[in-house]
């Protein structure tokens, strides 16, 4: 794959304008604007991974990753929120159907969550009762829908999975039912505004329970039988990527107007010139690598549903080495900037700031489980 596109070339200008042109006051605020919200919801970008049959859009996984890219590339923290969220609108196609349907029937829907296995589901003979604290949720301060892991018990202690393993399973809690807890505190990000939420002995019927596993899915579609890591890796890492672009976009500008000590633009400076190169080549060439990884996954997953352990292999590694090239980038042109990147009330600051706020996901420095 090559010639990958410049993300400018997949948002119209004017949206990716009122999205910076907020970006100050939204992290000032810690919380997205109304603006900023309400052209969330009217481009649907948080049902871009919701089944069709319920409202949803359900592109394709290339498609997603191209608009995430750009969505983190006109804003960070707009990138990230819809990218968690949208995300969690994915376990839609495994939930109950009713209330999936119920769930997507609002136009401003946003749900947020955990991966974290933070809480316990005591068995009950209508449902399950359900007492949990989870650290942080990206979008919870504006999440209509949460979703929670829990470990199953009964009487008290843990109940075995078939594989003698204890059982886990993920329930969907409404906004009036949970406590936000404060907790996002971090140097960037700021406006997802990613604070805890905890609920205790809340009483819930069994569909409100479910399995996030390709076989468990009732929608025989592409998207739904593609597996879970692999989705949330290619997702998270190319909003890194699109962060990255919106930083080096920053940096040539800078380094078009920026004199070096000789009273030389650094743009001119063959040391800037070919660092600017060196790794915006290399994030470029990782960019090609995660997408050609991604198309050739999804074409198996059209074809056959099942992909092979190699392809996905693939995907994973083509995520991690994402992230790792986009933070090699950006650090080693942070240098260059000079103290106007240090400024907190700078652009380009926010963008380094959101950049290694998000990029300390552990599944993009491990990789594994996204909890």
């Amino acid at each position: 794959m090559s010639n990958l596109p410049h993300p400018s070339g997949i948002l119209d200008p004017k949206i990716v304008s009122l999205m910076r042109k907020d970006a100050p006051d939204a992290e000032k605020n810690g919380k997205f604007t109304k603006a900023q919200l309400n052209l969330i919801h009217d481009q649907k970008w948080l049902k871009m991974l919701a089944p069709a049959r319920y409202g949803g859009l359900e592109l394709s996984l290339p498609a997603i990753l191209e608009k995430e890219e750009a969505l983190a590339w006109a804003d960070g923290s707009i990138g990230w929120m819809v990218t968690l969220c949208a995300g969690s609108g994915w376990f839609n196609g495994f939930i109950d159907p009713e209330l999936a349907k119920k769930i997507l029937s609002d136009p401003k829907v946003c749900m947020a969550g955990s991966g974290g296995k933070m809480g316990t589901a005591e068995k009950t003979k209508a449902g399950y009762t359900v007492t949990g604290e989870w650290a942080h949720a990206c979008g919870a301060n504006q999440a209509t829908v949460f979703t929670a892991n829990c470990t199953v018990t009964q009487g008290g202690k843990p109940v075995k999975d078939e594989n003698d393993k204890n059982k886990v399973l993920s329930f969907v809690l409404f906004k009036d039912e949970v406590t936000i807890i404060p907790a996002w505190n971090t140097i960037g990000m700021v406006a997802t505004g990613s604070d805890g939420f905890k609920v205790t002995g809340l009483k819930v019927t069994e569909d409100r329970a479910f399995v996030i596993n390709n076989d468990t899915t009732g929608i025989d579609a592409p998207l739904y039988n593609y597996p879970f890591t692999p989705l949330a890796e290619a997702t998270m890492a190319v909003n890194i990527s699109g962060m990255a672009l919106h930083f080096t976009d920053l940096c040539t500008t800078l380094f078009n107007e920026k004199k070096n000590r000789s009273n030389q633009l650094l743009i001119n400076d063959l040391g800037v010139q070919e660092t600017l190169e060196k790794y915006t080549a290399r994030l470029e060439d990782a960019r090609m690598k995660l997408y050609y990884a991604v198309s050739l996954s999804w074409d198996a997953c059209k074809n056959n549903k099942r992909i092979k352990e190699a392809i996905i292999y693939k995907v994973s590694a083509g995520a991690q080495e994402l992230a790792k090239r986009a933070r090699e980038c950006v650090d080693a042109l942070y240098p260059y900037c000079g103290l106007f990147a240090a400024g907190k009330d700078t652009e380009i600051n926010r963008v380094w700031r959101d950049l290694h706020t998000a990029s300390q996901h552990t599944l993009l420095v491990f990789g594994g489980s996204p909890e």
